[in-house]
């Protein structure tokens, strides 16, 4: 039984509603809070927490529950208040199943996953007293050691949301390993693939028949030393795991840009015009909305997510967009304050099926816009094959290939246009923008080609290289 359950209601909880799901365990249970007052928790009468629940999201934004659930509710907005059951009181699920029940009878609305939903008292008949204390505060984290924080996860996507970002965080911060154990059946979406990308952080996989293995590499794990570590043969070699297998190819692709824009700091910087110009270039209109995590909750709004940077600098601020349903689109943002000035670091994803071709086309209109009006660095344009939806599935999957690279005026103008306008290879760049500053846009390939990392790896070389060099 998921330890994760989430009530869906149309109106926001009010107190006697959250008290009346919190005492679905009957009235020996105790009510505690946490985090400032954003968690509240269930608790037994030691005080040892049987179910923790995040305070009520607000979600603004189109499909998200669709997106991240596979559970679609009506049209409007929707009120999301998650629980999570501790996973060493066997009561605990039906604990958190019977909140988010009588939630969602009280206020009309639905829950996620839907057979986890009841309104029973749910007796504690488990020897408390007989579960070791939780050795971290964090409701997200099951399992904490000296090098580790293991968190728990069995929901069809793996989302970023503020509870695994803040164990993210924590662990970090005391220079552990996060590591995320789900089934083969789940995914990961794009922020928590990318936040998942660095070890000692992993993604393990817990197949029934295969036991443990990465579900990035597909690496072998086993428990060793309080962490979970690759198995190695005789010869030292990583052990690959036999569910590890390519999934069929569907002819699904994703258009990817990785881009970075620079701003003079001042007090009139308005943050986001440059992921907004992309969404429209790309897909025909603005993003839907955005967040500091998963669901995205928040409609879109540039001088919002200016306010929030602002509020965090020198801090970087991290924030997800999201597209339309009709388009997978997805990216992530982070907001640096540099000595350069305000720096975005912009990933973006699309999705499109077999039937349908990336806007490969619209790539130079849309480097022009960011170079002349949205303060360009660079642009890498790639594709790759993989899931239309932007999900990341437990198999091995294609890398990215180039497509083109886009050098904005001003680094341009650095290197020296002599030198950067006659990169090796043969490659020619398109000049945009003005004539007497133009940004430079090096073609690489269509996107089938596996040469065109070796191609762009040469010109980035050429380009950059001699300047650090000379800055040594």
């Amino acid at each position: 039984m998921t330890k994760d359950v989430i009530a869906l209601t149309p109106e926001m909880p009010d107190l006697p509603t959250l008290l009346a799901g919190l005492y679905a365990g009957g009235p020996d249970l105790g009510v505690n809070t946490t985090a400032d007052g954003a968690v509240v928790q269930l608790c037994a009468r030691d005080g040892r927490p049987l179910v923790s629940v995040e305070a009520p999201i607000l979600v603004q934004v189109p499909g998200e529950t669709t997106r991240l659930l596979d559970h679609a509710v009506a049209d409007g907005p929707v009120w999301w208040t998650e629980a999570r059951a501790s996973t060493a009181v066997a009561e605990a699920a039906r604990l958190a199943g019977s909140f988010a029940g009588r939630l969602a009878t009280v206020l009309g609305g639905t829950v996620w996953p839907p057979e986890a939903a009841t309104t029973d008292v749910v007796p504690l008949t488990s020897d408390v007293s007989a579960v070791p204390a939780p050795a971290t505060g964090s409701p997200a984290v099951d399992v904490l050691t000296a090098t580790t924080a293991v968190v728990i996860q069995d929901r069809p996507l793996i989302a970023m949301t503020s509870w695994l970002s803040d164990a993210l965080r924590n662990a970090a911060g005391a220079e552990r390993a996060l590591q995320i154990v789900t089934p083969p059946t789940a995914r990961l979406s794009l922020p928590t693939r990318t936040a998942l990308r660095g070890l000692p952080n992993r993604w393990v996989v817990q197949d029934p028949e295969h036991g443990y293995y990465d579900g990035l590499s597909g690496a072998v794990l086993h428990w060793k030393n309080g962490t979970f570590t690759p198995v190695h043969d005789e010869q030292g070699a990583t052990r690959a795991a036999e569910a590890f297998t390519p999934a069929p190819d569907t002819g699904d692709r994703q258009l990817i840009l990785t881009l970075r824009t620079r701003h003079p700091a001042g007090e009139n910087l308005v943050l986001g015009h440059a992921l907004e110009t992309a969404f429209r270039h790309l897909t025909g209109a603005p993003p839907a909305g955005w967040s500091t995590a998963e669901p995205v909750n928040l409609p879109w709004s540039k001088r919002q997510l200016t306010d929030l940077a602002r509020t965090r600098a020198p801090k970087p601020t991290w924030l997800v967009a999201v597209g339309h349903p009709d388009r997978p689109a997805l990216a992530t943002v982070r907001v640096l304050r540099t000595p350069a000035g305000v720096e975005e670091d912009i990933t973006l994803a699309l999705g499109y099926s077999g039937d349908e071709a990336p806007p490969l086309d619209a790539i130079e209109e849309l480097a022009t816009a960011l170079d002349t009006e949205h303060g360009l660095v660079t642009l890498l344009t790639t594709v790759r094959a993989a899931r239309r939806d932007l999900t990341v599935p437990p198999s091995p999957e294609a890398p990215p290939v180039p497509v083109a690279f886009t050098l904005a005026s001003a680094e341009a103008e650095a290197i020296g246009q002599a030198r950067a306008g006659h990169p090796p290879l043969g490659l020619m760049p398109t000049r945009l923008g003005l004539a007497s500053r133009p940004a430079l846009h090096y073609p690489l390939g269509d996107g089938t080609g596996p040469d065109a990392w070796s191609t762009f790896q040469r010109l980035i070389r050429h380009l950059f290289v001699p300047r650090q060099t000379q800055r040594k």
